[in-house]
């Protein structure tokens, strides 16, 4: 990844510029190019080359390093080097963050997980939150204890509060950011707490895994995807899942992301009174 510099080495400036404008040579920052379309990791690389040093990453993109970025981060997230000065660009957000401790994921200095988690969510509403929080466990990048410390260390914090209390509800078994919404509308909405990916084997012995289930009522609830209905195989999967559990004398209820955002007190209504009438027949 050469610099102007390097490329002024052996190009003239005039054809410097037609190499860029015919795209021969992609900007990858002021000063850095690229032969090739640069990704995360050129751009990450032709940062270190603009500071002189490693530029340590932090908020989404130490997230998706770890493997827990829940909301699809697209700009670099990156702490600026002391003794430089790094700016703000298009892709790029430079932010000050003294005394966050550093790790090193992938080769690269990073906020460290549970900080970067804690960060993360103050910066989000509840639900999405949560889903952060939920990844994180479920990255294994840090547990529960780490959470809280990090949560301590950052007292006083915009966001803070919200995400001290959901700490204790985070989960690394939910396994999508929508069941991560679905549980704490349901919590919310005064649920008993759902076992997550409840195990239960049918008559004919073949294994299913439930995204949440409530074993003392024998209710279960699976949350579907916007596609989820596309996939034949996928359709008839359910259709099996729903005629072995009938046959066990459990009730699945399917819920959609419309139910969880937009109607969450109908949703938790339907789960209310299937367990009030499964408890009316027992």
């Amino acid at each position: 990844m050469p610099t102007t510099g390097q490329l002024l080495a052996f190009l003239t400036r005039s054809r410097l510029d037609i190499e860029i404008r015919e795209g021969g040579l992609i900007k990858v920052w002021p000063g850095v190019y690229s032969h090739d379309q640069p990704d995360v990791p050129v751009r990450l690389r032709g940062l270190d080359l603009r500071a002189g040093e490693p530029v340590a990453v932090c908020l989404g993109t130490a997230a998706a390093a770890y493997g827990f970025d829940t909301e699809d981060t697209r700009d670099i997230h990156a702490l600026n080097p002391q003794g430089h000065q790094l700016r703000n660009s298009d892709g790029l957000i430079v932010h000050r963050r003294d005394g966050a401790p550093l790790s090193v994921v992938e080769g690269r200095p990073a906020t460290t997980a549970a900080w970067t988690a804690v960060e993360v969510a103050r910066s989000l509403r509840r639900p999405r939150a949560l889903a952060t929080l939920d990844a994180a466990l479920r990255s294994r990048a840090c547990d529960r204890r780490g959470l809280t410390e990090a949560a301590t260390r950052q007292a006083g914090r915009r966001g803070i509060v919200a995400v001290r209390d959901l700490i204790p509800l985070a989960d690394g078994l939910a396994e999508s950011p929508m069941e991560s919404e679905a549980r704490l509308a349901m919590l919310d909405g005064g649920l008993p707490t759902p076992v997550l990916q409840y195990v239960i084997v049918d008559r004919s012995r073949r294994t299913w895994r439930l995204d949440f289930a409530w074993p003392q009522y024998g209710v279960a609830v699976e949350y579907d995807g916007f596609d989820w209905h596309s996939d034949r195989e996928q359709f008839t999967r359910d259709r099996q899942k729903r005629a072995a559990l009938a046959e066990l004398d459990w009730t699945m209820i399917s819920i959609v992301a419309d139910d969880v955002r937009t109607h969450p007190q109908d949703m938790v209504r339907r789960i209310e009174h299937e367990m009030a009438r499964r408890i009316r027949v027992a």
